[in-house]
């Protein structure tokens, strides 16, 4: 919209320059502006700064549209203002506007315990059908839910947004902006409480958020919600589930082992069975709403259990972490209420038995008066064999005449930090609930477990030295587009791509939309090439500065389209096809491509380029050359249409080291900026930047005969040692090193592998090494050589960088 819409949107006055800048984003954080030129700048006043100040330097920056109070007097005469009585209202009718334009299903969720689970669990299983738009974080406040909301895109198909309020009156301006057609109220606790008058009251400020919407999810089983729901909607506008019988679904929980049957039964009879991974009831109710909002929604049973397969964890509380000395700990330092409490403690009841059960509780704040909350605790508490309780803050003392276990207590957090000495925990099970100003997370640290396990070492230093030598290599003139795709080889992108950008790359070159997009959510600003984008993410590509590559006349056509129908620029790079036969224009298609370039008013052609075939091997040299002779000619045709300015070029890692006089205007370096030279031409010049490293587990005695592994693979026919090492496939330690094609290093020396790699070990021989638990092993480093691996299995570099699972923490350090 242009700066003129905005004023009349929110009924502000119109300042200063009256240009119609056209404006694509909003920003209320100095520190987030992408596109200063196309970016709406709104002066919220907060509790520690008001927003007007930052206007000087985001005008220095290129911002030149701004939504202000009314007061603020302008001192950038070239800038563009909008006066209104209250900013944060205007960036709700902002809010209200973009969302009256979205046409689809909106699902909102309230409550007071789970929103942001079931907002995310949900998101995660609708979108294996539909594309979902949703809330960021637990972006659900006054503030929070105008972003969401400029969050959704004209392609999404739903969207969720979360809905939170502390006190009477808040939630009619959520309402206004989010207007559900689709509610879900997860449960009601006593969070906020001092907000409202009682919990009727609270219960009924909720509620108004669905006063217009289609549909209304709850449980049943909530039977005081449950009760005031009833008696506010018509029947025909509630869905209710329950474990017993009568509701819209009917509820059955069948918990084993490895994971939670749920049956559904719906008021028609039809049936639906789920599998979920979770066995406490927190989780079993949060996946329920999910199930039901689901199935509300028109998904089918078999697109809903193929995301509950994919579901990814949310780290925000309740999770099971390693403590010293085999004991438990239970994090719960999201949040802190009386229902969160409750369902805390019925969680750590499922937990295996341990020594004592110790609860670390701070003060709960926010929940209303002291004496009627302490002494809901105190019953709760009893209900539940505790052995131990250590309490901080002013008023958790109330406590501890009702509890009959031991008790201490502490005022602040750090008075508890300065007495906690992690030895007195041995075998035990702890639960750390506390409110956020507590900072618990500290007292989680204290007591977590200090795991050396599998990591990945980033040598900076090296990075910089294989960067600055292919510098080297490559006229000054030559510009240097650095690949981070596919994690960076491995490495970590975002890391490795602001290293980047500190050394002077040019470029940086992504697989696919969401990897440049991550770059840029990081703060990468260099230009970023999309190899692999896809129709649906240009809008993407758009908004966050990346830039596609364009591969055949059709693509150039949807592109162009997009552009003209929103009336927006973007710059692309067109992929040549000079014998890669993956993607690429031909040489046919050059005198439509040259038509289409003529006519498009929108795309800017940022480069033009070539992909080698087989450069890195001597055999392929005349094909190779073949190669940078067609991209010479459709060269030559392209520049009579192009600007100067437009990039070329066709030389990777290896054409930069065989084909150094092709070097064009730019060269692209991959494999070979992560240690690995291809052509074998300067093997002794480049370093090793990764280390992936282990410690060993357990050392056992194998007796001649014996077997070790899955299959009875492993064997020492003389007998002799074995070390257990904590890595195995699903950390990226490829299964074909198994039965001696791989080895390790420990103290120096060669441990073949012994037997099948497994899922999560693998197995070493260490009969001639004094081995012992914890001592470290090495993979791969500058002692063993990638290329030398690989050829073992059968395979290339590339593979066993990128095969590096997630899970294997990286480590970046300057040596």
């Amino acid at each position: 919209m242009t700066i003129k819409q905005v004023a009349e949107i929110t009924k502000g006055e119109l300042l200063g320059n009256l240009e119609s800048n056209l404006i694509s984003q909003l920003a209320i954080d100095s520190r987030q502006i992408i596109h200063p030129s196309r970016s709406l700048f709104v002066a919220l006043k907060g509790a520690k700064a008001d927003g007007t100040v930052f206007i000087p330097q985001l005008f220095e920056l290129g911002v030149r549209c701004f939504l202000v109070p009314k007061n603020y007097k302008p001192k950038e005469d070239t800038a563009s203002y909008v006066a209104v009585e209250d900013t944060r209202a205007a960036l709700q009718a902002l809010a209200e506007f973009q969302r009256n334009q979205f046409q689809k299903p909106i699902v909102s969720i309230t409550g007071s315990n789970g929103k942001t689970i079931v907002k995310e669990w949900l998101g995660q299983v609708l979108s294996q059908k539909f594309h979902v738009a949703k809330s960021p974080k637990s972006y659900n406040s006054q503030v929070g839910v105008p972003l969401s909301i400029f969050g959704i895109e004209k392609d999404h198909q739903v969207a969720i947004l979360e809905a939170g309020i502390s006190k009477s009156g808040e939630m009619a301006a959520l309402e206004k902006m989010i207007q559900p057609s689709l509610g879900i109220f997860t449960n009601i606790g006593t969070a906020h409480q001092e907000g409202f008058e009682n919990q009727e009251q609270k219960i009924s400020e909720k509620l108004s958020l669905f006063e217009h919407s289609k549909l209304l999810i709850y449980c049943k089983d909530h039977s005081f919600l449950a009760f005031q729901i009833a008696n506010t909607f018509p029947e025909d506008k509630l869905i209710a589930w329950s474990d017993e019988p009568g509701s819209d679904f009917t509820r059955s929980v069948k918990i084993s082992d490895h994971q939670t049957k749920i049956f559904l039964l719906k008021s028609d009879l039809s049936t639906y069975t789920f599998h979920v991974p979770f066995r406490d009831p927190a989780s079993i109710e949060n996946i329920t709403h999910v199930l039901v909002a689901a199935l509300t929604l028109g998904q089918s049973s078999e697109s809903i259990q193929e995301g509950l397969h994919h579901l990814k964890s949310i780290d925000m509380r309740l999770t099971l972490k390693p403590g010293v000395h085999e004991s438990i700990i239970i994090d719960d330092t999201y949040n802190n209420d009386l229902a969160g409490l409750k369902v805390a403690l019925d969680f750590m009841q499922q937990q295996r038995p341990k020594n004592r059960k110790v609860l670390i509780l701070s003060d709960l704040l926010q929940q209303g008066e002291p004496d009627r909350v302490y002494s809901m605790v105190s019953d709760l508490i009893v209900n539940y064999p505790l052995d131990k309780i250590i309490g901080v803050g002013e008023d958790i003392a109330r406590i501890g005449n009702h509890f009959q276990g031991k008790f201490e207590m502490y005022p602040r957090t750090e008075d508890l930090l300065d007495a906690l000495d992690p030895e007195q925990f041995t075998n035990d099970l702890i639960l750390v609930t506390g409110a956020r100003p507590f900072g618990f997370e500290r007292v989680v640290n204290r007591l977590q477990q200090r795991i050396h396990g599998t990591t990945l070492e980033i040598n900076l230093n090296a990075l910089t030295h294989n960067f600055n030598f292919y510098k080297r290599l490559v006229k000054p003139e030559t510009k240097m587009m650095v690949m981070v795709k596919a994690f960076a080889y491995g490495g970590g992108a975002v890391e490795i791509a602001n290293h980047l950008q500190t050394m002077g790359a040019d470029y940086l070159a992504v697989a696919f939309t969401d990897e440049g997009v991550a770059l840029r959510k990081h703060g990468i600003s260099l230009p970023i090439m999309v190899l692999n984008p896809l129709e649906e993410s240009i809008d993407l590509c758009h908004e966050y500065a990346l830039e596609p590559v364009v591969f055949s006349p059709e693509f150039f056509k949807k592109v162009n389209q997009y552009c003209e129908v929103n009336e927006r620029s973007l710059s692309i790079h067109l992929d040549l096809d000079t014998g890669m036969h993956r993607l690429g224009f031909e040489e046919k298609h050059l005198e439509e491509l040259k038509e289409l370039i003529s006519k498009s008013k929108h795309l800017t052609i940022a480069s033009v380029y070539t992909h080698l075939v087989g450069a890195d091997e001597e055999l392929h040299r005349d094909f190779s050359l073949e190669q940078i002779h067609s991209f010479q000619r459709m060269k030559s045709e392209l520049e009579q249409i192009l600007p100067p300015n437009t990039l070329f070029h066709a030389l990777n890692s290896a054409g930069i080291a065989a084909f150094p006089e092709y070097q064009f205007d730019m060269v692209r370096l991959g494999i070979g900026l992560y240690g690995v030279e291809v052509t074998g031409k300067y093997g002794n010049s480049l370093r090793s930047i990764s280390t992936l490293k282990t410690t060993i587990s357990q050392v056992k005695t194998l007796n001649p005969g014996e077997t070790v592994g899955y299959s009875r693979k492993g064997a020492l026919p003389q007998g002799g040692k074995i070390a257990t090492l904590g890595i195995g496939y699903a950390d990226g330690y490829d299964r074909r090193f198994s039965n001696g094609k791989g080895y390790v290093l420990i103290q120096g020396k060669k441990a073949p592998v012994v037997g099948n790699v497994c899922m999560d070990m693998c197995m070493v021989d260490v009969s001639d090494l004094d081995v012992k638990p914890g001592d470290e092993a090495i993979i791969y480093g500058e002692q063993i050589s990638l290329k030398e691996l690989a050829s073992q299995i059968g395979t290339i570099p590339y593979e066993l960088l990128t095969n590096i699972s997630t899970r294997v923490k990286r480590v970046y350090y300057l040596d």
